[in-house]
């Protein structure tokens, strides 16, 4: 196989910027991350980790490239 012909993987996961539901605060977090995120100021539950793809309780706003 010539080398310009292999493509080059993407990944699955990004960085996203979320926004907390309750008061607003916007956060960038990692769409598989391993740990669970609550808000900074209301202390509520933002990112629930799962073991893969992590489950987002906020409102996401934008991927961040």
């Amino acid at each position: 196989m010539k080398r310009s012909r292999v493509s080059i993987p993407q990944s699955r996961s990004s960085f996203l910027s979320i926004q907390c539901k309750e008061c607003g605060t916007q956060r960038v977090v990692f769409s598989a991350s391993n740990t669970n995120l609550n808000c900074e100021k209301c202390n509520t539950l933002l990112l629930e980790s799962t073991g893969g793809k992590a489950l987002i309780h906020a409102d996401i706003l934008k991927r961040v490239d």
